[in-house]
């Protein structure tokens, strides 16, 4: 199957709101099934559409629970509670993983791809893959949710990850 490249961070979409999904098409469906095979590849959970290059406000997810694969188009965060600490990881943010400190439990307002409003209730991974998504649409990323000294030791490690990855392509 086909799949897109994931942008990693460095790059200006990830760093952009997203606007509105207006139409639902044949063409959006094929960009979808693009997205979960690129998703499932990578592998990952969740797949916004800016990750992909996309910038419209949709994304695909399969925690694995056996409710997957979905989409949730237009997607907002309505209600949320409680807080969890979990390490987590990104498609965009390659090979790191960071503890981050969510909303355990959160309430989603979306659209699915019949034009329904649907309202979805997601708590731990779930949620938290509602919430790391929809941060991407916002321009959001991990680093953003860190605070300012583990973000810094975040980068410095991110930017030796890249060094050495540079490095070993310009072995070849």
């Amino acid at each position: 199957m086909a799949s897109y490249p994931i942008r990693v961070f460095g790059d200006p979409v990830l760093k952009r709101e997203t606007a509105e999904v207006t139409e639902v098409n044949g063409k959006f469906v094929k960009v979808l099934d693009m997205m979960f095979d690129t998703m499932y590849d990578a592998p990952g959970i969740g797949l916004a559409a800016p990750q992909v290059g996309i910038e419209q406000r949709f994304f695909v997810y399969d925690i694995g629970d056996g409710d997957g694969p979905n989409v949730l188009i237009n997607p907002r965060v309505v209600e949320s509670e409680g807080e969890w600490a979990y390490e987590e990881g990104c498609l965009s943010i390659p090979g790191l993983a960071f503890e981050i400190v969510r909303p355990k439990i959160v309430t989603v307002q979306a659209n699915d791809l019949d034009g329904n409003e649907i309202v979805i209730e997601g708590d731990e991974l779930l949620g938290r893959c509602f919430q790391h998504e929809i941060d991407h649409l916002d321009g959001v990323l991990m680093f953003d949710r860190m605070e300012r000294l583990d973000r810094k030791a975040a980068l410095k490690q991110w930017r030796e990850r890249a060094t050495t990855i540079s490095d070993s392509l310009h072995a070849l």
